[in-house]
């Protein structure tokens, strides 16, 4: 556990009342408040977390209940990914207010104040994923004294939660505790749950209310439930609290936040098939992890060989003074393979030496020559996972040159993920390999639950959906970007980026993101108003109004201190810390190149909050500035920034679409065909009366290997006795493409993109181009859907949007078929058949039982049809009105103008082709 203590002194008398700050040795517990005859008044948590960014004031009021002068400690246990904003203290009304400044400007204040004779001190610990920030005070009987710290911090989104982690370790019972968590997210909440981490005294006490887009957890248990029995004295108040949640994401584009002149893009899609994976494990079997650490270690790769596909390939490398393979090349993580691989991992006796430098040539070596060999798909993800718990000794030993020789063979597409035990390696070298190599490390504790944490990391990466993700802005719309480049996105987890946004004439602002899935390469657009989010939150009592801008800096902050653990040169280096220095000054964020300084009002009484730097760090070149957020882990998966991405913003993709004609065939509403014949410069209509279920053939070309089919949705019903007949509309609509197996669904709901192995979903919510194979799908937010295949075939859907309340309208889409499709000779379908167009002679033209509609006679296929002259509506160019397309109606269904009766045209499956020609 790494603590960030006051450096404290001893503080001039105070009229009658004198009190000291004292730092003499360590505290024998851990407990928030510390002192014997102390009374502790209230102890009250409250976060608020906006848009994934928390702000959590930690309030404690104390008095010195007993006859004398005593200390009384204050102890709270953060989050490591967190940065301490502030800190005040109010001390026999004396009030003591902090202020975040570079580390040598309050070292030199606080200096001032300890030549008149104060002491300092300063105390350090270690622990998973909490640091410490401890202060103590010596005050005469009858004291009271408030202590208030502020620490923000961005939620990270692990395996499809968010996860906000409150330490609650009051050390005796508190008249008035209570925890409160406001959680505002503008996109909607998806879940929030409050998990019983507490234990079982505390089963239930956790209240939660949520609503769309808020949540209040409150957490108060009183005097007698916080005892430990029923007559105990002792709270039995110990552990963190934890709140877990997840938002609402309407579309795989991601979410786009602008608020205080800075926005926050998040991107986490969903439903998309994971790529495969080609992985190299590379676990240290020398003589220090005999016993446990090893027992962990196979226990933990039991089940990670369990999680191997036959899409995976994988291989083993173990050494100590030597290297070994299970097998020299990768294989298949077939069943047979995996359990083999598992008999080899139990049966590894630990002993010898480290010889890390030869280990990690041979996984590189390995995933090369398949590479070299064909045997790596391209659009796989090739990775080697390092699982070490000592420096090495043997072969090469000197950390800068194995990661020099390591950068040298390591291709771009790979990666390296760094898992260290306990605190006897190096951590600072893990973590630059692994930064440098597009991944990144994680120490895992040598306690009961080491397997877990191994497990778990792998779980992080075990999954990715997208390669070579790219989030761009319009040119001269923002500034200050932050990351925007990343190497991989794995499921469950969240990409963000931020920047500030700069004046512009238009109201909204744009983000568009690129990147590959499994066979696919996808374009996404989404956008966020102004002014909306700012007018949102004025309107949230509990919300943090400042997030944007805070989140900004706590990226950019991160971001900036693994770039500076990375830098080559001395000058290099000086120049990042200065950026970091202005950030966090300016946003008034402890972190190890800060100090917090702790004054009274004049300014005579100084202490200062300061961060240690964590054990076994700075090996290589380029300073250590990761290695002194004490195991900071990098505030997003593949986030820190590694040396081949280039900051920019280019200009974003196009998101240009094939036009269709002025005249086109049209099928809409109930559902109404409106045939375009190009030739007779004509339009015919006519109405297919089926049932809601019934799949209708629109196009068969089995030449083109295309098909469309349409599926009907009926009308709702007014009433259980209602008789009338049922409206139906298309609910959705199918386009498979037969050589390459692929079929795109759209309904009314999402669209899908199936490719026999892998589904793929999108929704409405955002505008996206999509990519795979011969088949290219663009979707326009809320409007419409382009398929396009082969460049020859295009089809549009347009959705058609219903008040849900109503009581009959169901929500339908509109289907829109250019007639230069350059089918084959063998099309057919309702529409396709049109393809090639028949004669049609309009005749005898007169007045029909309706004065407002002319009849006339139609000749087609040799038979005669009285045909009634009306109109249909287009709605590509409004939405809600639409425009009249003048035609001429054939009654029946269609019957004689189309071939044979509409029913042969009902298909069992929306991928099935006509079964015989009409």
């Amino acid at each position: 556990m790494r603590r960030l203590a006051l450096l404290l002194g001893l503080l001039a008398l105070h009229q009658t009342h004198c009190f000291e700050f004292v730092v003499e040795g360590e505290w024998e517990t851990e407990t928030a408040i510390r002192g014997d005859d102390i009374t502790v008044k209230s102890y009250k948590v409250e976060s608020r977390i906006t848009s994934r960014f928390s702000h959590t004031t930690v309030k404690s009021s104390v008095v010195n209940s007993g006859p004398n002068a005593q200390s009384i400690g204050f102890n709270v246990q953060i989050p490591k990914r967190a940065f301490i904003t502030n800190f005040t203290m109010n001390v026999n009304g004396i009030t003591f207010v902090g202020s975040v400044k570079e580390k040598t400007v309050a070292r030199n204040l606080y200096a001032q104040a300890r030549a008149r004779g104060k002491a300092a001190g300063l105390v350090r610990a270690n622990s998973q994923d909490m640091e410490t920030f401890k202060t103590e005070v010596h005050v005469p009987p009858g004291s009271k004294i408030e202590f208030e710290l502020h620490y923000q911090e961005m939620m990270q989104r692990k395996l499809g939660f968010y996860e906000h982690s409150l330490y609650l370790q009051p050390g005796r019972l508190v008249p008035q505790f209570q925890v409160d968590v406001y959680i505002y997210e503008p996109s909607g909440i998806a879940s929030v749950e409050t998990p019983n981490t507490l234990g079982e005294h505390f089963s239930g006490m956790a209240k939660l209310t949520s609503s769309k887009d808020k949540a209040h957890v409150v957490f108060k248990p009183s005097l007698q439930q916080q005892r430990k029995c029923e007559n105990c004295t002792t709270s039995a108040i110990d552990g963190v609290f934890t709140v877990k949640y997840d938002v609402l994401r309407d579309s795989n584009a991601g979410e786009l936040h602008v608020s205080d002149g800075h926005f926050v893009h998040f991107f986490a899609p969903a439903n998309l098939s994971p790529l495969p994976k080609n992985i190299v494990f590379v676990i240290d079997v020398s003589g220090s992890m005999w016993g446990v650490k090893m027992k962990q270690t196979v226990e933990a790769m039991q089940t990670i060989l369990d999680d191997l596909t036959m899409d995976d390939y994988f291989s083993i490398v173990d050494f100590n003074h030597n290297v070994r393979c299970w097998s020299e090349e990768l294989v298949p993580g077939s069943t047979i393979q995996v359990a083999e691989a598992k008999k080899y991992i139990q049966n590894i006796k630990p002993n010898g030496g480290t010889n890390i430098n030869e280990a990690l040539m041979r996984a590189v070596q390995m995933l090369v020559k398949a590479s070299n060999q064909g045997m790596i798909d391209p659009r796989s993800v090739s990775m080697i996972m390092l699982v070490s718990d000592g420096d090495p000794t043997v072969g090469e030993i000197k950390l800068s040159a194995i990661q020099k020789n390591l950068k040298k063979v390591m291709r771009e597409e790979f990666s390296l993920f760094s898992l260290g035990i306990g605190f006897d390696v190096d951590y600072d070298f893990l973590e630059r390999i692994a930064m440098e190599n597009r991944g990144v490390a994680q120490r895992i504790y040598t306690s009961h639950d080491a397997s877990d944490q191994i497990r778990r990391f792998y779980s992080q990466v075990s999954s990715p959906l997208l390669r070579k993700i790219t989030v761009q802005f319009p040119e001269d719309s923002v500034s200050d970007v932050t990351q925007n480049h990343f190497d991989k996105y794995f499921s469950g987890s969240e990409l963000v980026v931020a920047g500030k946004v700069l004046p512009s004439d238009s109201t909204t602002l744009n983000s568009f993101t690129t990147a590959s899935a499994d066979r696919l390469d996808l374009s996404l657009q989404t956008e966020a108003d102004y002014l909306e989010l700012d007018a949102a939150l004025a309107q949230q009592q509990h919300a943090f109004t400042g997030f944007a801008r805070q989140m900004w800096a706590y990226i950019t902050v991160n971001q900036l201190l693994a770039e500076r653990s990375l830098a080559p040169t001395a000058g290099q280096k000086r120049k990042i810390t200065q950026r970091i220095l202005t950030l966090a000054v300016e946003h008034q964020f402890v972190t190890p190149l800060t100090a917090l300084l702790v004054e009274s009002e004049e300014a005579k009484e100084r202490l200062l909050a300061d961060s240690p730097k964590d054990p076994k760090q700075g090996c290589c070149a380029g300073g250590s500035g990761m290695a002194a957020l004490g195991g900071r882990t990098p505030v997003q998966m593949v986030h820190s920034i590694p040396p081949w991405v280039q900051m920019t913003t280019p200009a974003p993709p196009s998101h240009a679409e094939r036009p269709l004609p002025d005249h086109i065939t049209i099928v809409e509403n109930d559902p109404h065909f409106i045939v375009h014949l190009p030739k007779n410069n004509m339009d015919i209509c006519f109405n297919i009366d089926s049932e809601p279920g019934h799949i209708l053939n629109l196009v068969s070309d089995p030449g083109a290997g295309v098909v469309v089919n349409g599926q009907l949705v009926g009308s709702k019903r007014v009433g259980v006795e209602d008789k009338e007949k049922v409206n139906t509309y298309f609910g959705t609509v199918s386009v498979f493409y037969q050589p390459d197996g692929i079929r795109v669904s759209v309904s009314t709901d999402r669209i899908d993109l199936t490719d026999g192995r892998n589904n793929h979903s999108f929704t409405w919510g955002a505008t996206a181009d999509i990519t795979q194979d011969r088949v290219k799908l663009s979707i326009v937010k809320d409007s419409k859907v382009m398929v396009t295949v082969d460049d020859k075939i295009t089809v549009m859907v347009l959705l058609h949007r219903v008040w849900k309340k109503h009581p009959t309208h169901v929500d339908f889409l509109g289907l829109y078929i250019p007639n230069n499709n350059q089918y084959s000779s063998q099309a057919h379908g309702l529409i396709g058949q049109f393809g090639q167009e028949p004669e049609v002679r309009v005749f005898n033209l007169h007045q029909g039982a309706d004065p407002l509609k002319k009849e006339a006679t139609m000749e087609v296929k040799g038979t005669k049809l009285v045909v009634t002259r009306g109109w249909q509506k287009d709605y590509r160019r409004d939405n809600k009105r639409g425009s009249d397309v003048f035609c001429w109606f054939i009654h029946n269904s269609g019957k004689g103008f189309i071939d044979g009766h509409y029913t042969n045209y009902i298909v069992p499956r929306l991928d099935s082709f006509l079964p015989l020609p009409l």
